[in-house]
């Protein structure tokens, strides 16, 4: 593992079960989206390609930093907000 994935790994996350707090609003637009940067520019690795060019988004482990909402940009498909108190990222270290 890599400096940064140990420290990763300390940190917990509490799922909110059927209450993600991201959502792709349009799988169309992703599939039909250019660059598809979501899948090479979170931290977390939420974001991955499968076949046929369709973007799959796993939100356990989010590190809610918000970067999918902004590199996102040419189509604006990603609906964001914080999780629910006491739910997600839970940092060992602050």
């Amino acid at each position: 593992m890599s400096k940064i994935e140990e420290k990763l790994f300390q940190d917990r996350y509490r799922v909110d079960a059927g209450r993600p707090h991201i959502r792709i609003k349009d799988a169309g637009l992703c599939r039909d989206c250019r660059n598809q940067q979501c899948t090479v520019c979170c931290p977390a690795g939420c974001y991955s390609r499968e076949a046929g060019g369709q973007v799959a988004l796993t939100t356990d482990g989010c590190l809610e930093c918000g970067t999918c909402r902004i590199i996102c940009d040419e189509h604006r498909n990603v609906e964001w907000e914080w999780p629910r108190g006491g739910f997600g990222i839970l940092f060992k270290f602050g």
